[in-house]
């Protein structure tokens, strides 16, 4: 039953800008093949060069390709071959740079589900490589965007032609067969993941020339990859590169999309961050930037968006999916003209149908095997994870990644929840993935600000998440642990702020999380108090010594390791300026400097010692006649921990990693053998006694590091022998190798 609104709503707004204007001459097309899907340049009958355009359109009546020249003008092609709901057909003599996107007719009819509309030109899903940017005026939305009456504008088509205002696809030549790339194949274990934005990192890089600041080149640069060689990691984590857009609101305010969780285009590198060009050559660039950092040992992680697109809801433009077949590729409500909204951003794809399915599974096998990448992180991966309502751990996604025989080899990280009921999912998916462990998160946070009740979830968190990992085969390496991730406070600013100031993201302040878990030290923002900075740096080095000396794996964000901060936005996602990019001068400031020092040490004691990147759970049972166990704890008093130690309130908790009892052999099949370690955590004001335990854990102990101190250089070989009690400092981490 529809309203009187939209009784009387007409089905078209009026055509205004040639919509229905006269085409150039299409040149010939031959059949063609329904697969690959996309435009693939190739060699056709009778050794014709051309390019092959395959588009999955289920209920399309009618498809065109539309072919761009260099001064805009428009060939459009009818393609009639169908096969298996893909419309197919050869353009001889169209070569890689060609610009093209789709026009799809059929019918209008919002009420169910059916939104295709000839006036605008589609981005091909399947495009890998896009010239031009969103901009979002009102003739790219299907509907009549400003109709008066809000409530059933997206029912009113709007006619006006598209083409002039959004970008083209362009056809890209694969050339490139990988043979001189050498991927690094890090283990699990041994991973150390520095998530990074591609522009922010190199944007105000002194040592990364002008002109290739903010790229893909320039994170390729040598100044770029020296510092991450010297940190240490092994891996980056690229926020999304997908090609995205921009949101309306953020445009409409000056703003745009930094962090880019807004994909359009699953195979097409991200064109503003090109320093190359964008009608292809940016391919290449993503490529060599891949191939750089490969050769530094460092493995390439992206962060995708494959849960919705920059389509939104009813009320959002028509780009591409949209426009195609909208009851294809979406998630609908029983209402058909809303859609299903598990992400908070509009749309949610409808993962289970197998046209939607395949575009992801494609899009991840030629991020690997023709762009070079080592895996993938997901955006709010419990929404791919649902069945037609509920999450399901055996749901069609995931059941097709683990038995792919490429994507089951590459690591896959799950942004463990989204937004929809029953999507909070940690711990719950399958064995090949890692999980963001925001447990483990929540925990440091508050043991650090001393707001734990007792130290029961610090023993799980340090010790590889058991509770939530130990099943199905999972091993400590699917607990992602992480203090600060993009989205949030920066590590500096959740020692220096309690609440968050996002007022220039426009929103008045209302944006952002209010759970942040943070404590400014005693005073909000920045302090000249010297006593308030000094105990910041310090609860900087215990949030990063306690994050690094964790069983799992470690992910740091770009700048943390020497102070960034963003002035106390905690959801600075379209903050594309220097509250986003990372401040090279900092490491030059000799606080900062030291914080980095420290960060690349612990980095270099974790490579170093397997006790710190164990392959196993603990069992914490003793494994010979001495007693000495793989796991222990220890209160103050030198004692092991009771049960009732694990409920009672206490600020102080030693924990002992034996390196005699590491499970595993190495590559030879010989036993792994290490140092083993005792780590005393304080978070306590006051400094507190602890008396460092005896045989069989020990005779003697060497301090490692020392987090009251600024700088470390002093803090190795200071040995001290078991049974003496050791005055620790307020709010401390101290590290002490068994010697």
């Amino acid at each position: 039953m529809t309203s009187a609104a939209e009784q009387r709503a007409p089905a078209t707004a009026p055509s205004t800008n040639g919509a229905r204007r006269a085409a150039v001459p299409a040149p010939a097309v031959w059949p063609g093949a329904p697969t690959p899907l996309g435009a693939r340049f190739r060699t056709g009958p009778d050794g014709v060069a051309g390019t092959n355009f395959a588009l999955w359109a289920a209920g399309a009546e009618a498809v065109r390709l539309c072919l761009f020249d260099a001064d805009g003008r428009e060939t459009r092609i009818e393609l009639t071959e169908l096969t298996h709901e893909i419309w197919h057909g050869f353009v001889p003599g169209v070569l890689p740079g060609q610009r093209y996107g789709y026009r799809v007719d059929g019918r209008w009819d919002p009420w169910t589900g059916a939104r295709w509309n000839p006036a605008k030109l589609l981005l091909d899903p399947y495009a890998r490589a896009v010239d031009g940017e969103f901009t979002l005026p009102p003739q790219v939305y299907g509907h009549v965007r400003d109709w008066p009456e809000q409530h059933v504008a997206d029912t009113v088509r709007d006619d006006r032609d598209s083409a002039p205002y959004v970008p083209k696809g362009v056809v890209v030549h694969d050339d490139d067969d990988w043979c001189d790339d050498r991927r690094p194949k890090t283990p699990w274990a041994d991973s150390v993941i520095y998530e990074l934005h591609v522009r922010g990192f190199t944007k105000l890089h002194p040592g990364v020339p002008e002109e290739l600041r903010g790229t893909y080149a320039g994170l390729a640069h040598p100044a770029a990859v020296e510092h991450l060689v010297k940190l240490g990691v092994t891996a980056v984590e690229l926020l999304p590169v997908h090609q995205f857009a921009h949101e309306d609101h953020l445009l409409r305010r000056g703003l745009s999309n930094y962090w880019g969780y807004n994909s359009i285009g699953y195979f097409a590198p991200h064109a503003a961050y090109a320093a190359s060009g964008t009608t292809g050559a940016q391919v290449g660039e993503f490529k060599r930037m891949v191939r750089a950092l490969h050769a530094a040992g460092i493995e390439v992680i992206l962060d995708v968006v494959y849960n919705h697109t920059a389509e939104a809801g009813e009320l959002g433009p028509t780009l591409s999916l949209k426009g195609i077949d909208n009851r294809g590729y979406y998630r609908l409500q029983g209402d058909a003209r809303r859609y299903a909204d598990y992400t908070g951003c509009g749309n949610t794809l409808h993962v289970v149908r197998p046209q939607v399915l395949r575009l992801i599974t494609d899009s991840l096998r030629y991020w690997v095997t023709e762009m070079g990448v080592d895996g993938f992180r997901f955006d709010l991966a419990a929404a791919l994870a649902r069945s037609m309502h509920d999450v399901d751990m055996l749901s069609p996604f995931l059941a097709v990644i683990a038995q792919d025989p490429v994507l089951r080899r590459v690591k896959l990280i799950a942004e463990p929840w989204d937004i929809g009921s029953g999507g909070y999912q940690v711990g719950s998916f399958p064995p090949l993935w890692a999980e963001w462990n925001d447990r483990y998160r929540d925990a440091v946070r508050d043991f650090w600000r001393h707001a734990l009740p007792d130290v029961r979830e610090m023993g799980y968190r340090l010790s590889g998440s058991s509770d939530l990992y130990a099943w199905g085969g999972r091993r400590p390496y699917a607990s992602v642990n992480f203090v600060t991730a993009h989205d949030g406070f920066s590590l500096r600013d959740l020692v220096s702020y309690e609440r968050k100031h996002n007022e220039a993201n426009g929103e008045e302040n209302r944006d952002g999380t209010d759970d942040n878990r943070s404590w400014n030290c005693g005073a909000e923002g920045e302090s000249d108090d010297a006593a308030v900075r000094a105990l910041r740096r310090r609860q900087l080095r215990n949030l990063l010594t306690t994050l690094l000396l964790s069983t799992g794996v470690p992910m740091l964000v770009a700048g943390d390791e020497f102070g960034r901060t963003q002035g106390g936005n905690n959801n600075a996602y379209c903050q594309d300026n220097p509250t986003s990019w990372l401040d090279w001068s900092l490491p030059a400031d000799p606080g900062w400097r030291a914080l980095y020092d420290l960060t690349a040490r612990l980095i270099g004691l974790r490579h170093r010692h397997p006790v710190l990147r164990r392959r196993a759970f603990f069992s914490g049972r003793a494994q010979s006649a001495d007693g000495l166990r793989d796991l222990a704890w220890f209160t103050a008093r030198g004692a092991e921990m009771t049960e009732d130690d694990w409920y009672a309130p206490a600020a102080t908790l030693g924990m002992y990693l034996s390196g005699r009892d590491i499970p595993g052999r190495d590559e030879r099949g010989a036993p792994v053998r290490d140092d083993s370690f005792l780590a005393v955590l304080h978070a306590g004001e006051r400094p507190t006694a602890f008396v460092l335990p005896g045989p069989p854990w020990a005779e003697r102990y060497e301090v490692v590091v020392d987090t009251s101190r600024e700088d470390q250089a002093g803090a190795p070989g200071t040995v001290l022998a078991a049974g003496t009690e050791l005055v620790v400092p307020g709010r401390t981490v101290l590290l002490l190798r068994v010697v």
